[in-house]
């Protein structure tokens, strides 16, 4: 057998990965799959809709065809089904604010180098420590769709119906204690955040009909305690806004709070157990070295080992969401 040719095209792709990451932004922003969505079946059709020239209108429609977000069917454009669940606005489901959430990010990622060689010391929660109300509504409002589908799935996969009180750790907009609250009404539960989150949350809940279930309170999980009398607490994606030290304390904080036979679920991007992937949730650590906080990336077996060390058992984990969210679960011995 012949070795493969060593070649450039892997890395010539990755470097130049962010044209895509910029061409589906500017398909999101344009609302190309929105009126494709609505009617418009061809290039001309498209410049007319989205007010672009022909020619940036085939530049754009081209490269959609190209990525797999556009199809192409007896010459009619037609949205790829994920596009067409996810990308066109008024569905319940649009998740574009979510797709253009990481974009103010994007010229720090561009100086990068820059941010790995900043030597002084980190802050914990790094720049969500100077957080306004503004900042945590735009935070949120982009990521809501997201953590409601998120929370849709919690409250399916796990028996909630013996279950009468709720902390979620970090909780953002409250989606997992609203799908909660919506699945089961005897359910309390109390979303725990920053105080510009929880005036965010406040709004989200209201919004949805659960303020008598569901209550948003101010922690600081460095000096707080967490409310008594739960038997279901919740962590879910912000694990790399943290070093382990903190996630430790947090969940030796959790086991306190949580009723015997109370049990708690992490929930996030985490790498497999020799730390060599997945790239996705490395990046989030990476963008820790941006935002110059303290969180690194944490792998299942860091998670197992510290549950082990805050005194839970029963440890489990699996996906929760196949090549995307790792999940870790456990219980406070009765």
């Amino acid at each position: 057998m012949t070795t493969p040719k060593v070649t450039t095209v892997r890395l010539q792709r990755m470097a130049r990965a962010y044209r895509q990451s910029g061409a589906l932004m500017a398909a999101v922003e344009l609302g190309l799959f929105t009126a494709v969505a609505n009617g418009a079946r061809d290039r001309n059709a498209v410049a007319e809709r989205l007010g672009v020239t022909e020619l940036n209108a085939d530049r754009i429609v081209t490269y959609c065809l190209g990525a797999g977000l556009l199809e192409q069917i007896d010459g009619a454009l037609k949205n790829a089904p994920d596009v067409e669940r996810f990308l066109v606005q008024d569905k319940t489901a649009y998740a574009g604010d979510w797709m253009l959430f990481t974009k103010p990010d994007w010229n720090e990622w561009g100086v990068l180098a820059e941010h790995l060689k900043n030597t002084d010391d980190p802050v914990v929660l790094g720049a969500y420590a100077e957080w306004t109300v503004d900042d945590a509504r735009k935070y949120h409002s982009a990521t809501y769709a997201i953590g409601m589908g998120a929370g849709s799935r919690f409250v399916k996969l796990v028996d909630l119906s013996a279950r009468n009180k709720i902390i979620d750790i970090g909780g953002g907009s409250g989606a997992y204690c609203i799908n909660a609250a919506k699945a089961h009404p005897h359910i309390k539960a109390v979303v725990l955040d920053l105080p510009p989150v929880v005036e965010v949350a406040r709004e989200f809940i209201a919004a949805n009909g659960v303020s008598a279930q569901v209550e948003a309170q101010a922690c600081d999980f460095t000096r707080d305690p967490f409310p008594d009398g739960a038997d279901v607490a919740i962590m879910a994606s912000n694990q790399s806004l943290y070093g382990g030290d903190f996630i430790r304390e947090v969940l030796r904080k959790a086991f306190a709070a949580l009723e015997p036979g109370g049990e708690m679920h992490f929930i996030g991007h985490l790498l497999n157990a020799e730390r060599t992937g997945p790239a996705e949730t490395a990046t989030w650590a990476l963008d820790q070295a941006i935002k110059h906080g303290t969180g690194h990336a944490h792998s299942v077996a860091d998670i197992r080992r510290y549950f082990e060390d805050a005194g839970f058992s029963e440890i489990w984990d699996g996906d929760f969401l196949p090549n995307m969210l790792e999940w870790v679960r456990a219980v406070k011995p009765a």
